[in-house]
């Protein structure tokens, strides 16, 4: 009996604990300028289907993704002129966003190098990094 009424001691204890992991990240999220939640979720579905569409859509999705870490970003007031420097900023608040870096150097050289070739390997690579940076900034 008292295994029984240990086990569900056990339970109910994880449960509270995994729900007050929610409630404190509800009041870790930011505060967006003009941006919400549900616009960018909306944003990246539109991404993640214009990745599945070719190669090409590849490309566009991993350019859209770093307008939207860049909009966030600015949501945010982060200060700097670039998505460059806002991302060097964000990293005394967010360390983990650092690792998105190649993924950004990989959506410069697609767009200042039109012969660059990218595999899907990359595109898919380059999307986690930009989903991950967008949930270390707990906007996802």
């Amino acid at each position: 009996m008292w295994i029984v009424v240990l086990i569900l001691i056990v339970i109910t204890l994880i449960a509270l604990g995994l729900g007050i992991r929610k409630i404190i990240r509800l009041f870790q999220q930011p505060e967006l300028e003009g941006l919400n939640r549900k616009k960018i979720l909306e944003i990246w579905h539109e991404i993640e289907k214009t990745a599945a569409q070719s190669q090409m859509g590849g490309k566009m999705a991993i350019i859209e993704a770093d307008k939207l870490l860049d909009k966030v970003l600015r949501s945010m007031f982060m200060p700097g002129e670039t998505l460059g420097e806002r991302l060097k900023a964000a990293a005394y608040k967010y360390p983990n966003i650092r690792k998105v870096w190649g993924a950004h150097r990989l959506r410069n050289q697609l767009v200042h190098d039109t012969s660059f070739e990218i595999s899907s390997r990359q595109i898919k690579s380059a999307l986690h990094d930009f989903q991950s940076a967008l949930k270390t900034l707990n906007v996802m």
